[in-house]
């Protein structure tokens, strides 16, 4: 049944799904499954396999908790094949939920005290019965001895009875639940006394949106202002409601359920009382928490996607290479710290350097830069984007100007994350003995030769590509951005006589202890010659082997193949390829000409489909390719240092640093990224700023507003723009719905919670930038 249900929202055929569901079972990744099984799913990619592990373990969490709730009814004995039926169809845990509601173990609650008191027998009376007159119905069930005092007491109890079962019926619950999805509004308001704490949440302040287009921003933002007791969030289920409406919308629902019609009979002032109750006491706040869950849920899979997105463009940027690099993480009192790396990124030598205030030693920095570089035979500079990265990046202008004949590029790279590095105990190991504060210029330096290989290093969530992400669950994040480093680890493969643990652990089949074995082979041993070598690592079987073989690369050693992404179990098929042509292995790689000549399908056999041989002939021709686009660099206006630089109407190049649901976050050099919000990205509408840039890109803005004392800037991709008056285009002022423009009309709500950023003080930035967005 789980098997069926995921090929139909996947849309794939059942075998596929059963295939890759017995290969997660048996241990086999995500990557190895995608790249090394296609035969097997029938070409499921890493997207689909992704889902599906995902649903898979919903799914089955699902019928775990079905089993348990139809043993605990059982164990009642309550159970009948109708509800039986109900459970066994019910596809999600919500519903299921709903439907054990009634036989759920509680606490003693009013209704059930009243039943002990013998009350249910009247309640049904009522219920059944609507021509009965309460008062006079309820006198035959006053009990001191039951402590059941009045008449009074006999109503009340009978009214509890009633609002527990109407509250607890699933149908019913069901369509109130349909009802407020569709209609609710979400409500916050600042809690009194609060405004000067909170200001940052002054958004938020009065603040009113329909619940089903709450985006995820806006709704962690209202979540976390609730948690720091600033706000007060309500669900406003009757939004239309004028002051002469008493009663809400959701009651007429209830009592449309029950059937019942208040035309004049003897109960009906009671039943209204009931009914009211049942909704008010009973069912509002628990769909109200329900909904905010829901919502909740929704943001921050949002976020986490967001996060997930950003981590994997920032991963797979582009590598400068395997080049001497110099790294320089700036700083103005405390020294430009400098570390030069080799072209396999082992630390060379460090220093401090003091070229700005208050030692001004300009010159000397520049000539001690310079011996640096020609003793070292520095090709790239790696230059942190923190504090000072400006005026340092003006003395290497200057020194490489001065010495041309050094060859030497800088390029800024973001240091977000070195300082965490710089302090954990994976540093203290691979650079053990050197000062905290210079082993964060050698991470800078690294993540210019290779984003993926550094950034690994680094816990995700501090390298700030993300939106809330300290607001969400931190175990579904940190399953989510595993994921992607472990997708972008094996997409781009690993040298395994020069991977850091840190990497290695990433592989498909590795974990850290066994990383760490591998380097401590690698060092008692020296450089792998062989893949079959792995197999002498310390608790590296089969097993293992299988599936992390493809995906590390052994350069120059024995079999050339092992430097490509041919899979050691799919070397027979190069084997009979070498026989066939009579060429060597060693003169086919690489050979295009022959393999391209090559028909796949005379190399299939019963091991191997025309996935697998198609891959591999591909693999042969350029063997070991890495996935990653080419090195380039965003040119930085050599004239603009600071806000006060930027001029409106000014065109800069710039890289993207982050990008969120309603825009992205672009670094043009001064220390402050700017927003290009979502409508200003294109001259058509879109919905997902990713459909126009990704973290990384190098992207040219027009500077449209600049605020200096209040650190903000917005920027604009198109370049028609007039600071004045950004122009507007037909699809994209057609794109926010009436009723829906609270959600656009303001668009400071959508920096004033972000945290993380580049920047801090970006959260509640842009106010003034976008308040003609509102004309959008």
């Amino acid at each position: 049944m789980i098997i069926e249900k995921i090929a139909q929202e996947l849309q794939v055929k059942v075998n596929q799904v059963k295939s890759a569901v017995n290969l997660l079972d048996e241990g086999a990744t995500v990557p190895f499954i995608a790249r090394y099984r296609k035969e097997a799913t029938d070409g499921l990619d890493d997207s689909q396999l992704r889902t599906l592990e995902q649903r898979l373990t919903y799914l089955r969490d699902l019928e775990d908790r079905r089993a348990v709730i139809i043993k605990s009814i059982r164990e009642q004995d309550k159970m009948t094949d109708i509800l039986l039926k109900s459970l066994q169809q019910a596809d999600n845990k919500t519903e299921l939920e709903d439907i054990y509601l009634p036989y759920k173990p509680k606490r003693r609650t009013k209704g059930q005290i009243a039943i002990e008191a013998g009350l249910e027998p009247l309640a049904d009376a009522l219920f059944n019965e609507r021509s009965l007159d309460p008062e006079i119905c309820a006198q035959a069930y006053v009990s001191v001895d039951k402590g059941v005092a009045d008449t009074k007491a006999a109503l009340e109890g009978a009214k509890y009875i009633l609002m527990e079962r109407f509250a607890e019926d699933a149908s019913l619950l069901q369509k109130i639940r349909q009802y407020l999805s569709k209609n609710a509004f979400i409500k916050s308001q600042i809690v009194t006394g609060k405004e000067s704490e909170g200001v940052k949440f002054s958004d938020y302040f009065s603040h009113t949106e329909l619940l089903l287009n709450t985006p995820s921003h806006r709704a962690l933002a209202m979540f976390r202002g609730r948690n720091e007791g600033i706000l007060q969030v309500s669900l406003d289920a009757d939004p239309q409601k004028d002051e002469l409406q008493k009663s809400s919308y959701c009651e007429q629902i209830i009592a449309d359920h029950l059937n019942l019609k208040f035309n004049g009979q003897a109960s009906d002032k009671w039943f209204s009382g009931v009914v009211q109750w049942t909704w008010r006491v009973k069912i509002m706040l628990h769909m109200e928490n329900e909904l905010f869950s829901t919502l909740r849920e929704k943001a921050e899979q949002d976020a986490i996607s967001v996060f997930a997105k950003n981590l994997n463009d920032l991963l797979m940027a582009a590598p400068a290479g395997a080049k001497v690099t110099m790294g320089l993480d700036p700083g103005l009192r405390t020294g430009v710290k400098v570390a030069i790396v080799d072209a396999t990124g082992k630390a060379v030598t460090t220093t401090t350097i003091f070229p700005h205030v208050p030692q001004n030693q300009w010159d000397k920095s520049m000539r001690t830069l310079a011996v640096l570089c020609q003793q070292h035979k520095v090709k790239l500079i790696s230059i942190g984007n923190g504090t000072g990265s400006r005026e340092t990046d003006k003395l290497v202008t200057e020194m490489i100007k001065a010495n041309p004949e050094l060859g030497v590029s800088k390029i800024m790279v973001s240091e977000a994350g070195a300082s965490v590095y710089s302090a954990s105990e994976l540093a203290s190991n691979e650079l053990p003995g050197m000062d905290v504060s210079l082993r964060g210029a050698v991470s800078i330096a690294r993540r210019l030769q290779d984003p993926l290989a550094e950034l690994v290093k680094i816990e995700p969530k501090a390298i700030g590509v993300g939106q809330y992400q300290h607001d969400v669950s931190q175990s579904n994040l940190g399953k989510s951005l595993s994921a992607v480093i472990e997708d972008c680890v094996n997409a781009v493969g690993v040298d395994v006589n020069t991977a850091s643990i840190a990497l290695l652990s990433h592989v498909s089949g590795l974990n850290r202890t066994l990383a760490n074995n591998i380097v401590q082979f690698r060092d008692k041993n020296g450089a792998f010659k062989s893949r079959k070598n792995l197999l002498e690592v310390e608790r590296l079987g089969p097993k293992a082997y299988e599936q992390a073989a493809g995906f590390l690369r052994i350069m120059n050693g024995l079999d050339p193949l092992d430097a490509s992404a041919v899979h050691p179990e799919a070397y027979p098929v190069v084997q009979t390829i070498v026989k066939q042509t009579a060429v060597a292995v060693n003169d086919i790689v690489g050979n295009t000409e022959l393999l391209k000549a090559l028909k796949p399908q005379d190399f299939v056999t019963t091991q191997f489909g025309l996935p697998t041989v198609t891959d591999i002939i591909n693999e042969l021709t350029k063997p070991g390719r890495d996935p990653r686009p080419e090195f380039k660099t965003a040119n930085f206006n050599e004239n603009v240092h600071s806000l006060s630089d930027l001029k409106p109407g000014m065109i800069l190049e710039g890289v993207v640093s982050n990008v969120a649901n309603f825009g992205a976050f672009v670094d043009v050099g001064v220390h402050q990224d700017g927003l290009v919000h979502i409508s200003a990205m294109t001259d058509k509408f879109i919905a997902d700023p990713r459909e126009v840039v990704k973290a990384g890109d190098i992207v040219k803005v027009k500077v449209m507003e600049i605020d200096v004392a209040r650190k903000r800037v917005s920027f604009t991709m198109r370049m028609n723009d007039t600071p004045s008056q950004p122009s507007t285009t037909k699809d994209q002022s057609k794109a926010p719905a009436k009723k829906d423009f609270q959600a656009q009309k303001s668009p400071k709500k959508e920096f004033s919670q972000q945290n993380n950023q580049s920047n801090p003080l970006m959260g509640n930035a842009f106010a003034d930038a976008f308040a003609k967005a509102k004309k959008r």
